[in-house]
């Protein structure tokens, strides 16, 4: 496969700790980081695809609903109290205060 040149741009602590990682590894600067690339690139493709596959199932109403899950869980682990998730205080503005779109 032929290779190209990639120069990004990292934290002077990152690439600190990278020269570290290289020397007591034996390896490059330049082959750890593009084993990291290729390792991210690869997980992030499978969460995308999992994803995907995951609102194609609910666009076909194969769909599990929360309480059959929860059901599920109680018989699989009685000896647990499995709580559901509390709901969210919104803003006076109706968005979630830590959200991106919140005002300061």
């Amino acid at each position: 496969m032929p290779l190209t040149t990639l120069s990004p741009r990292v934290d002077f602590r990152i690439k600190k700790r990278l020269e570290t990682l290289a020397r007591s590894t034996g390896r490059s600067r330049s082959s750890l980081t593009a084993e990291a690339i290729k390792e991210y690139v690869s997980a992030s493709e499978r969460q995308i695809a999992g994803v995907k596959r995951a609102i194609g199932s609910l666009s076909r109403g194969e769909g599990i609903l929360h309480e059959e899950v929860k059901a599920w869980l109680q018989r699989k682990r009685p000896d647990r109290i499995w709580q559901t998730s509390r709901p969210i205080k919104a803003s006076p503005k109706g968005r979630h205060p830590k959200s991106r779109n919140a005002e300061p």
